[in-house]
């Protein structure tokens, strides 16, 4: 029974906790947060489906769907139970290349919508984009609190798929100039670039020191 449960936690109140409640507070609160947004992310894509045209996008949308539906089920399983879900965290990968073209050209000012109608493929993509992105952050600030190792690895390994889902999403956005994405000149690039150098190697006495913590100085 021990090793069906998992082993026991320790609650300085209240005693043995079981694998099932190895949850701190802040986990609880901020989990719940990554799950109620992942539904919202999951909403936004059934209620956008219907008023896609293009079918790159929807194909975009689709299999964003299934993948984000997917990690919603194994982060609730390992949030509820406290063990390793019963299907493991999976990479999302893109089917598109990743060429980005740089510079701007003239396009009409972007302003909210006043109606359904008026939804395009470039809102619809912006509205995945910020999305994911938000999910990205929610999940990082989320894994920085919890305790439970299973569910804080389920939430850091699911923080580079929200990343490569909003970068299949800006590179579909930038190839039909929903989102363009300007440079700066070569001169203040090549600054910015050689703006940094190597670390230099520790000197010996500081290596000695980090080998040896407990010696006096």
């Amino acid at each position: 029974m021990q090793n069906q449960q998992g082993p026991m936690h320790e609650n300085m109140q209240t005693g043995k906790v079981s694998q099932q409640f190895n949850h701190g507070g802040h986990e609880m609160f901020d989990v719940h947060e990554v799950l109620s947004g992942t539904i919202g992310t999951l909403d936004l894509y059934t209620l956008l489906r219907p008023h896609v045209q293009d079918q790159e996008l929807l194909s975009i949308l689709d299999r964003q769907y299934q993948f984000i539906q997917g990690e919603y089920n194994t982060t609730v399983d390992c949030f509820k139970s406290g063990q390793d879900p019963a299907v493991p965290t999976q990479s999302y990968k893109m089917t598109q290349g990743n060429d980005f073209v740089y510079g701007l050209k003239p396009s009409q000012p972007k302003k909210p919508i006043q109606s359904t109608n008026e939804l395009n493929d470039g809102c619809i993509s912006g509205l995945m984009l910020g999305s994911v992105k938000a999910s990205a952050s929610a999940k990082t600030m989320a894994a920085l609190e919890v305790t439970n190792p299973v569910v804080r690895r389920v939430l850091a390994d699911s923080v580079p798929n929200c990343i490569e889902m909003a970068y299949e999403l800006s590179i579909y956005q930038n190839k039909h100039h929903y989102y363009q994405v300007p440079q700066l000149t070569q001169q203040d690039m090549q600054q910015m670039l050689n703006s940094f150098a190597p670390a230099q190697v520790q000197p010996q006495n500081m290596q000695m020191n980090a080998q040896n913590p407990n010696m006096p100085h």
